[in-house]
């Protein structure tokens, strides 16, 4: 079965949300057996920031954050009857995206354009090019985006 992984970022805009997502509408309609994962990053606090919270509230915290997240992706989703699977996990954007995508063993993971035009999206390349970085250009799972 193919995996396509489509990792959605609070820094996106709803337009490159559901291009994101009609791209890989469009992978699952057009090939046999994919399974397609949507997942949310949330960002990890210090742990002198955590200390301040209850066991367990700031899982709770970060799940309403990514289900949050994750809302405008699954309207496109659902909206074109795909089934897919969510998934929030807690890290470093880009290295937690390349993690995640090793461990399910991705075909592709799509990432949609990127808007930036500044000197650090100049300097530093864009959130797809550092997973492509991660996951390594020859391996199993191709980075589909800017």
């Amino acid at each position: 079965m193919k995996k396509v992984l489509l990792p959605i970022s609070i820094h996106m805009s709803p337009s490159q949300i559901q291009n994101a997502a009609a791209q890989a509408i469009a992978i699952y309609r057009s090939e046999d057996a994919v399974q397609l994962h949507v997942l949310s990053v949330q960002i990890p606090v210090s742990r002198h920031v955590s200390d301040f919270f209850e066991p367990g509230e700031l899982r709770r915290i970060h799940r309403s954050a990514g289900m949050a997240d994750l809302a405008p992706a699954k309207a496109v989703l659902d909206a074109a009857g795909v089934h897919y699977l969510t998934h929030i996990e807690v890290g470093r954007t880009a290295e937690t995206i390349a993690r995640f995508a090793t461990e399910i063993h991705c075909d592709r993971i799509v990432m949609g354009q990127e808007s930036g035009s500044g000197i650090a999206h100049k300097l530093f390349g864009t959130l797809a090019s550092e997973v492509r970085h991660l996951v390594g250009p020859g391996g199993a799972c191709r980075v589909i985006g800017s």
